[in-house]
């Protein structure tokens, strides 16, 4: 019997990789556990996730508080299938046979809780849409 092929592997980019794209690496791991290789980077990485995203995930039943941003490497992208940036614009190098999306989400940083949920809530349905393309 063989073992099934890897799943796709997802990049989540952000400027600081402490709020949108922890969010959405977070809810890919959470709903789609071992099928995704799940990573997370940021082209200039905070020294902390944002602690009203750690705050407003957590409602959700889901603990970053341990995460730490990543600096986005060349390597983390030719590594994914899907890459997608979410505000970091020119910033993420691009290759050939990769798909990209780039989705318009507002900066969570400096905000409080209350603001930081319709993000949050906006990257789950994303996420939720994004796996059914994967599965399908």
């Amino acid at each position: 019997m063989s073992t099934p092929a890897p799943g796709p592997s997802v990049l989540f980019v952000c400027v600081h990789n402490a709020g949108r794209s922890q969010m959405a690496a977070a809810f890919l791991t959470h709903l789609a556990g071992a099928k995704v290789e799940v990573r997370s980077a940021g082209s200039a990485p905070a020294g902390t996730v944002n602690p009203a995203v750690v705050e407003a995930m957590k409602e959700v039943g889901i603990d970053i508080s341990a995460e730490t941003p990543k600096v986005l490497t060349v390597e983390a992208v030719q590594a994914s299938d899907v890459v997608i940036t979410m505000g970091c614009g020119d910033t993420c190098p691009v290759f050939p046979g990769k798909r990209y999306l780039d989705w318009q989400l507002e900066d969570p940083a400096g905000q409080g809780v209350a603001s930081v949920r319709p993000i949050r809530d906006e990257i789950e349905r994303r996420i939720r849409g994004l796996l059914m393309e994967l599965d399908g």
